[in-house]
């Protein structure tokens, strides 16, 4: 959001801070929340901004998955459903505006309070919620939802019952939930837990349910019919809820939405060329330019939109699992990122369209700034100053070749990197003092960017072969490639890991160090770090922009120049291929840009 915006939402807390300083004097109910000051729509907004509230209702989009899936319970820890299920059939407490960083409104609750410190968060219940067999979502729904869900539920969900100290019925239509942790993000969070029906799980095991035991939701769509591995199809509820809900015009417009499971990527592009698929999100700016040119967007029967964001770059590349060695040094990961020639690379496999991320939050005023760390920043990286890696607090920057194939400069100070390291070259293979030679690993699954991920480290691999380095690529299914990352068992693999404009309690999952060896953490890396814990803290309690745009750099640096992963492109702009009677409001987008909140959320069918 624009800095003057910013700006304002302070003046107003501030003022706020002074009027009510006790912890429940301030408190009232309120038709939304935002994670610093005041959300932007007012109580009586009529529809999301980048909504069209009149969009007529029906058609049936259907969307493509690489892969299979044995499970349509998005919640459970065992199994693999369809992603977009968590999404499209299920609701929470209150629903996400992404026109702005961080704000909610009310969807399941008609109203949120919460206290000026934050420490506890009270929803009131909609008195016609209602659940898609009729019933009504009552207190008893809440409470079991959360409590099933941080106990024997996905592990996404451990994190915020892990800080709840009480959750609590205060009246018959609200719930209270308490925290044990200073957290300001928490109120938030808990607004966005799935609500599910507790009845239904009265005589079944909700951490061993089966293939045919969906768990009733809330939401637009329900679950009509399946094929294993071949398709779910989603229909919408006629008798849903919700339909006037100022968060919910204009929204949910197809009546069918239907999911198709392919072997490959190559097998579901050809199928979107026949018009088999509704739409397919491009993530190759040379294949966009190049290969979209067949009989149906010739004849207009297929429609390339690009659709721009505001949001920072977050990080996509290659992880090094630091709980291997010789990955645990980080002269070895800066001698790999050396050789990682990625100006080469890009020129080859996008003809230099796509810019590279730079660092974790780049793109937006969260990412790191160049130079030395000054100020705020500096001050809180300084306690940590003997335990960080090089260049967090002088300054670091991703090495850059000179756009040749040889990329002679870096591949030298690769060489020195290594050496330093212990690792030399003997009879033609690089090895340690005890004579190992350096091999590795990239394990890669089959998905929308394994074509290109694949051909990278093609070219990748012969840049490590001169320097005596053996990598070699193993492709494997998608249920193997989910249990060989959530035991980490790679040197290296694909991360894709997707930032807000409001980073939070996400980070400590990602990078934080109490889940580092928990098996299916998404902290990939394996990094241990007190400075960005730290740093990861001083977000979650920081009470006032500055200070959160301050730790989120500082955790950036901590984060970029720890030589975790290969950044390779930022992926700036949307590309979304659809058939032409796909369409959405052009002249109002959300500043998240594209993601399923906007297609397929608020994209409708017109003849």
């Amino acid at each position: 959001m624009r800095s003057e915006f910013f700006r304002s939402l302070r003046r107003g807390a501030l003022i706020l801070a002074v009027v009510f300083p006790a912890s429940f004097a301030g408190a009232e109910p309120r038709h939304g929340i935002a994670m610093y000051g005041d959300p932007v729509l007012p109580p009586d907004f009529v529809s999301l901004p980048y909504a069209n509230p009149d969009a007529p209702k029906g058609g049936q989009l259907i969307t493509g998955n690489v892969g299979g899936f044995d499970s349509l319970n998005p919640f459970a820890r065992k199994g693999t459903p369809p992603w977009q299920l968590r999404f499209l059939a299920y609701e929470s407490l209150m629903g996400r505006s992404y026109d702005e960083p961080f704000s909610l409104y009310g969807l399941l609750a008609e109203s949120v309070e919460t206290s000026p410190a934050r420490d506890w968060v009270e929803f009131t219940l909609r008195e016609e919620a209602r659940f898609s067999d009729g019933s009504p979502v009552t207190v008893e729904d809440v409470i079991w939802s959360y409590e099933t869900l941080g106990t024997v539920g996905h592990l996404r969900y451990q994190n915020l019952w892990s800080k709840i100290e009480r959750i609590e019925a205060t009246g018959p239509r609200t719930v209270r939930i308490s925290f044990n942790t200073a957290d300001r993000e928490l109120a938030l969070i808990a607004g966005l837990r799935p609500i599910l029906k507790k009845a239904q799980w009265t005589e079944r095991d909700f951490a061993e349910a089966g293939l045919d035991d969906i768990p009733i939701g809330t939401a637009p769509y329900v679950v009509d019919s399946y094929e294993i591995d071949r398709n779910v199809v989603l229909q919408r509820n006629p008798d849903y809820w919700g339909n006037d809900l100022p968060l919910r015009r204009g929204t949910n417009n197809f009546d069918e939405i239907r999911i198709e499971f392919y072997g490959d990527d190559t097998v579901m592009k050809e199928a979107f060329k026949a018009q088999a698929i509704s739409f397919v999100r491009e993530f190759n700016a040379e294949r966009w330019d190049t290969q979209y040119d067949f009989p149906a967007v010739e004849r207009g029967d297929i429609v390339k939109s690009e659709i721009p964001h505001q949001k920072p770059s977050g990080i996509t590349g290659f992880v090094f699992n630091t709980r291997r060695a010789p990955l645990d040094d980080w002269r070895v990961r800066d001698a790999l990122l050396h050789a990682f020639n990625f100006e080469f690379i890009n020129d080859t496999l996008t003809g230099g369209r796509q810019p590279r991320i730079t660092s974790y939050f780049s793109n937006s005023e969260l990412g790191m700034q160049d130079g030395p760390a000054t100020g705020a920043v500096r001050e809180l990286l300084e306690p940590f100053a003997q335990s960080l890696p090089p260049g967090a607090l002088e300054g670091y920057s991703l090495p850059v070749s000179d756009g040749t194939k040889r990329n002679r400069a870096n591949l030298r100070r690769a060489r020195a990197l290594l050496e330093e390291a212990g690792w030399t070259v003997q009879d033609g293979r690089l090895k340690n003092a005890a004579g190992e030679t350096l091999e590795l690993e990239v394990l890669l699954q089959q998905d929308a960017l394994l074509q290109q991920a694949t051909a990278i480290m093609d070219i990748y691999s012969g840049a490590l072969a001169r320097l005596g380095i053996t990598l070699t690529v193993q492709q494997i299914d998608k249920a193997q490639f989910a249990e060989r990352e959530a035991q980490f068992d790679f040197d290296l693999t694909f991360i894709r890991r997707a930032i807000s404009l409001s980073p939070g309690n996400e980070q400590a999952f990602y990078w934080g160090s109490a889940v580092a060896d928990q098996p299916g953490s998404r902290n990939l890396m394996g990094m241990k770090s007190p400075a960005a814990d730290a740093m990861i803290d001083a977000m979650l309690t920081a009470e006032s922009r500055e200070a959160f745009i301050a730790a989120t750099r500082a955790l950036d640096r901590v984060l970029t120049s720890g030589r975790y992963v290969i950044p390779i492109h930022n992926y700036a702009v949307g590309r979304v291929a659809h058939v032409k009677q796909l369409t959405y409001a052009k002249d109002r987008l959300p500043i998240y840009g594209d993601g399923i909140h906007f297609l397929p959320e608020v994209w409708w069918w017109q003849d």
